[in-house]
């Protein structure tokens, strides 16, 4: 069914939609009882319809942004799993077999948004991607209009090279030469890290691609015991296993200890084990540490061993001249895990693998499959870039990158990156006066997070111990299930070796300021003060 067929068109109603972004009644009745998303484009006729629908759509979801940055908000209308499967205020989750109408799409898009999590909140502190930056949504919403792949060039001749020139100017920024170099956008930092790795090992054991793990001897790698998990997942996946990722002891902030890595490698060496590489650590998920990255390459160097670098978290303070310096040493490593999507505030997803030797990615994923990667097309083949995946089809994740720094530049990142790393000196400096609170570390934080305890006024008296730690464990989960349950603020916390549970605060949201420090501060004293 189209506009025409039902004797009523919407043409007159266009000029209203457009000023006022909303329908009138006589409209929504029309919508609601008539039409279905059968009737929108490519149906014969349907434009008008279409353009209605996508205008209420934006409607709603221009609704949604003005609220996530109103601090009077909620961030979130918390419900249980078992809530949601059952049914919410006639929001249904279920499918059904036959086509439900565009109202009832445009009620399940606005309860979707309802339920969830407004993580460009400016008091959304629970993840180390949060944010809403409105020039990278724009970026989303081109990208999923194209709807293109990035295997070749054939199809997305803009977006791969957007690719090469964003990959090019995060060489330059870590200190590599563009024709030393290679890169990949990938489906997030735990893949990135996965394709450090595998490189890391093709280019010791080439043979492995052919003959698979018969070719191999007993290999191993090492992290620091704070490095990601996405270091064992990645071993599990290529066959290398967990037992064969040996943890690396940490200095008191959480760094790899450069004498513990030679010690752990002439171990393993003396045990008959092979080692292979070494993943370092640049900002680290839970204390933002940096490994000490030149002298775990000095090691490296020696033992002829692979140095990936995971930054997917840090990686952003490369553009920080204030900063940087903390990751001294990223240009001697083999491989870069950087996510965007982290510390620069691009949405999600948004990550990149980056490696030393050019070629050696193709090398290792090629597979030449004859109906994409044919050398005989009619432009230059070396910008169908699919061959350099794990991947077949992969999503466009550079153009919102790549349009964010065509807006800010690279000094409007590191201005934005600089006032984090202020926010979370200002937190740091505030907490260290109050009573009730106890840092994880008296120094001053090293990155954004800031690691914390709150002390209610009935363990202060108890002395530390056993029974105190048994106490203070609970004292997190507690006012975080409450901040949930009201949705004033979201904050993560989580016990790390012999320290119970304590709070992770960490800077990436753009939209936060000192008004939101403080409020967290005197949420989580309201809170707490009574349990």
């Amino acid at each position: 069914m189209d506009v025409k067929e039902c004797g009523y068109s919407l043409a007159s109603k266009l000029k209203f939609c457009e000023k006022k972004w909303d329908f009138d009644y006589l409209t929504w009745l029309f919508i609601s009882f008539f039409f279905f998303p059968l009737d929108l484009l490519p149906s014969k006729d349907s434009k008008d319809l279409t353009k209605c629908f996508l205008l209420q759509v934006a409607n709603i979801l221009l609704h949604y942004i003005k609220k996530t940055f109103d601090v009077k908000t909620k961030i979130l209308d918390f419900h249980h799993p078992h809530q949601l499967l059952e049914g919410l205020d006639g929001f249904n989750l279920e499918l059904s077999d036959h086509p439900e109408s565009l109202e009832q799409l445009l009620v399940d898009c606005t309860d979707t948004l309802k339920y969830g999590v407004k993580t460009g909140h400016p008091r959304f502190f629970n993840q180390l991607s949060s944010g809403l930056d409105v020039v990278g949504l724009a970026g989303e919403w081109l990208t999923a209009t194209a709807n293109t792949n990035m295997f070749t060039y054939e199809i997305a001749p803009v977006f791969t090279f957007m690719e090469t020139i964003l990959l090019k100017k995060m060489y330059e920024i870590i200190g590599w030469g563009e024709t030393e170099a290679d890169g990949i956008f990938a489906p997030g930092g735990s893949i990135s890290n996965l394709y450090g790795i595998l490189v890391a090992r093709y280019k010791q054991y080439p043979e492995i691609k052919r003959q698979g793990k018969t070719a191999l001897p007993c290999i191993v790698l090492f992290v620091s015991e704070q490095g990601h998990y996405s270091v064992k997942k990645a071993a599990a996946i290529l066959g290398i296993g967990t037992d064969n990722v040996i943890e690396v002891k940490c200095d008191e902030r959480g760094r790899m200890i450069p004498a513990e890595l030679e010690k752990n490698i002439l171990e393993a060496k003396r045990k008959g084990q092979t080692p292979f590489c070494v993943v370092a650590t640049a900002g680290s998920t839970v204390f933002g540490a940096f490994d000490p990255l030149h002298a775990v390459a000095d090691i490296c160097e020696t033992h002829r061993l692979w140095m990936p670098v995971d930054a997917a978290w840090g990686g952003g303070l490369l553009l920080s001249r204030n900063y940087s310096s903390k990751l001294s040493g990223i240009e001697r490593a083999n491989s870069v895990t950087w996510n965007p999507h982290k510390l620069m505030g691009v949405p999600l997803q948004c990550s990149a693998i980056l490696i030393r030797e050019k070629g050696l990615l193709e090398a290792c994923n090629q597979m030449r499959a004859g109906y994409l990667f044919q050398p005989d097309k009619l432009y230059n083949v070396d910008f169908d870039t699919g061959d350099k995946t794990i991947q077949c089809g992969r999503h466009v994740d550079v153009f919102k990158l790549w349009l964010m720094w065509k807006a800010k530049g690279t000094c409007g990142f590191e201005a934005q990156i600089d006032r984090y790393m202020e926010l979370a000196k200002y937190f740091y400096k505030v907490l260290k006066k109050k009573d009730n609170f106890k840092l994880v570390f008296d120094a001053e934080p090293e990155f954004t997070n800031v690691c914390f305890w709150y002390f209610p006024p009935r363990l202060k008296h108890i002395p530390k111990g056993c029974e105190r730690d048994q106490e203070l464990q609970k004292i997190a989960p507690k006012i975080k299930a409450q901040m949930i349950e009201e949705g004033t603020a979201m904050i993560s916390y989580q016990p790390c070796g012999d320290k119970v549970n304590f709070f992770r605060m960490v800077f990436s949201n753009p939209a936060t300021r000192r008004a939101d420090v403080d409020y967290l501060i005197d949420e989580i004293e309201r809170l707490g003060k009574d349990l």
